[in-house]
């Protein structure tokens, strides 16, 4: 897909679905049509979508390729293109999604799955609360600021997936966030490098103040001991709250529940690989074998998270 296509207001779309945007009721032809424009745009974009796909139950994966497109297509705007106009404008199509007028083919997908399975605006709103201030990253100060910001980044995610079960009780979502929150915390650790090159430092600045770690001391890229101290403790904080937060699979639909087991137990795994690495989130980037996968599937499957 082009990059000219990517515009909210403009996007190229299929004819059917194009023709569908002038009205509110589309047949069942363009509605397929906009499901399959969503699963390719998905596919297109994230190379472990197939997996996460695949572990949904295959009558729901429409609706959570019409999720995923709508998520990915803003944050390219936020990643890529630091387009808060092109934000603005997709926020517009979600309030016309809402209003039962959706013209973008992912808003003609995500409008029947919104309605099918009753999923309120607040999840999909969310995310571009998260994307905006990818546009304007600045740090942050506290964990508790950084646990607010996987609030709308990553939270989201978790609740939506809820929905698609039919599960709407604070009980349910507040492990799911712990899951989502701790998951986003185990990838931050693990892209310490990574995110450094963009200029991104996701380390509360009053952990690495308590642990003694400047600016320029992650610039020189040195694992000091209070490096390696102050990854221990952030390692702890996304272990116990996956561990928490995975208590999940056993209040869930035996379909949902190995996804849990999967994802909290990959956050878990990749915790490991960072302390495989005695913590040195530089040299390499910590990351998973085929033993690890190995384990999680098994785990899973058998119901089980991955120790």
């Amino acid at each position: 897909m082009s990059r000219a296509s990517t515009d909210p207001a403009s996007l190229a779309a299929p004819a059917a679905a194009r023709a569908g945007c002038r009205s509110q009721v589309h047949s069942e032809a363009e509605l397929a049509e906009a499901y399959a424009y969503c699963t390719r745009l998905a596919r297109s974009h994230y190379e472990n979508f197939t997996i996460a796909s695949w572990l949904m139950p295959r009558e729901m994966r429409p609706h959570m390729h019409a999720i995923y497109a709508y998520a990915r297509m803003a944050d390219d705007f936020a990643d890529e293109e630091h387009d808060l106009a092109k934000l603005d404008a997709w926020e517009n199509e979600l309030d016309l999604c809402y209003a039962g007028k959706p013209r973008h083919p992912v808003f003609v997908a995500l409008a029947a799955t919104v309605r099918r399975y009753d999923i309120p605006r607040e999840p999909f709103a969310d995310l571009l609360v998260a994307f905006r201030s990818d546009i304007n990253f600045r740090g942050f100060d506290t964990l508790d600021d950084l646990l607010g910001y996987a609030r709308y980044s990553a939270n989201p995610v978790g609740r939506l997936v809820l929905y698609l079960f039919g599960y709407r009780d604070p009980e349910r979502q507040h492990l799911s966030d712990l899951v989502c929150s701790g998951l986003q915390l185990a990838n931050f650790w693990q892209d310490v490098a990574v995110d450094l090159a963009k200029n991104r430092i996701y380390l509360p600045r009053a952990d690495l103040a308590r642990f003694g770690i400047t600016p320029g001391d992650l610039a020189r890229r040195e694992v000091t001991p209070g490096f390696v101290d102050l990854m221990r403790h952030e390692v702890e904080v996304a272990r116990a709250m996956l561990r928490e937060g995975a208590q999940l699979s056993q209040l869930v639909d035996r379909r949902l529940r190995r996804d849990i087991l999967m994802f909290a137990g990959g956050g878990l795994a990749i915790l490991r690989a960072i302390e495989r690495a005695g913590y040195d989130v530089f040299r390499s980037r910590p990351k998973l074998n085929k033993l690890d996968y190995l384990r999680l599937g098994l785990n899973a499957a058998l119901g089980r998270l991955c120790p």
